[in-house]
């Protein structure tokens, strides 16, 4: 089973406006409200593709209530640590320009931490955890560490989707996947990569520190996965791009999906690129028939 992990889930709540006046009154046009979340994502998109998967984190109160009722809905199976405060409602206000405002989150209490690690206690070596994004203010910064070394001691698999130290130090565990854009990897590594050859003495760095597999993500200019034998670039098909969230979490979830199906990588990165690009080619997260219709125009060759 794969177990997605966001640990400070929201309600998004897209707002359009033709204009924005600030002190006066201004009415929406449109307006729509999604659960949000990377981890969350990706097991959307995991639905999309066929593929069952468990959400797991932290909510409270009705927004918390609302996005269990949304994911059920959809057959997603949750199971949440119950939380005292409510889950934060983000505000994405579109006029023209989009602004958005994030708020904090609830408190998680040490008793909370501890009932999601018991949790995570009861995967074994036929699950998968796929950890998403960051860590609430009011969590450990060592959680993520604190959660893959229980993976490890359960022989779980895991993924990480996450920027900076929190990659970093996850690595020595050896995730199954991790899944870097460009920049995110030039942050890493104090550098400036733009093209797929750029990429790869850094992304056969992070072979080296731990990771199994590699996603690094170069919008227009395609994608580079690495293993530890090879290396592969992947060109994007042609559209217009109309949304860039939940683009990267399409990707690990549509590499996870064709990876649970045919076990063959190469195969799953043509899924994880045809996913990321049918999401920003489309307002919300991709269908499993924009993935398909785009799966032609994914080629692949090996440049190293």
């Amino acid at each position: 089973m794969i177990y997605t992990l966001t640990l400070n889930p929201s309600v998004d709540y897209i707002v359009k406006l033709t204009s924005f006046q600030f002190g006066d009154l201004n009415r929406t046009v449109d307006e729509a409200k999604f659960p949000g979340g990377k981890g969350i994502n990706v097991s959307r998109v995991l639905k999309q593709m066929g593929t069952d998967s468990k959400v797991l984190g932290f909510i409270g109160g009705f927004t918390g209530a609302y996005i269990e009722q949304f994911l059920h809905e959809e057959k997603i199976e949750t199971d949440f640590v119950q939380v005292q405060e409510d889950t934060r409602i983000n505000i994405k206000l579109k006029t023209g320009q989009e602004t958005e405002i994030n708020a904090n989150g609830p408190l998680i209490s040490k008793s909370d931490f501890q009932l999601l690690k018991d949790k995570i206690r009861h995967l074994g070596s036929a699950d998968l955890l796929v950890l998403a994004g960051s860590i609430p203010s009011s969590l450990p910064e060592t959680t993520y560490e604190e959660l893959v070394k229980i993976c490890k001691q359960s022989g779980a698999q895991f993924v990480v989707d996450a920027e900076g130290e929190l990659l970093k130090k996850v690595l020595p565990y050896q995730p199954f996947l991790i899944k870097p854009n460009h920049h995110e990897l030039g942050e890493l590594f104090e550098a400036s990569i733009s093209t797929p050859e750029e990429v790869i003495p850094y992304g056969r760095k992070l072979i080296e520190m731990g990771a199994q597999n590699v996603i690094v993500s170069l919008a227009e200019k395609g994608a580079v996965f690495l293993t530890h034998d090879a290396t592969y670039h992947a060109k994007v098909p042609k559209g217009e791009v109309k949304n860039s969230v939940g683009a990267g979490d399409s990707m690990v979830a549509g590499f996870l999906a064709a990876y649970v199906q045919t076990r063959n990588l190469q195969e799953a990165f043509r899924f994880s690129v045809a996913s990321g690009s049918a999401t920003a080619f489309s307002l919300g997260l991709c269908t499993r028939k924009k993935v398909k219709d785009l799966l032609p125009q994914v080629q692949i060759k090996q440049i190293r």
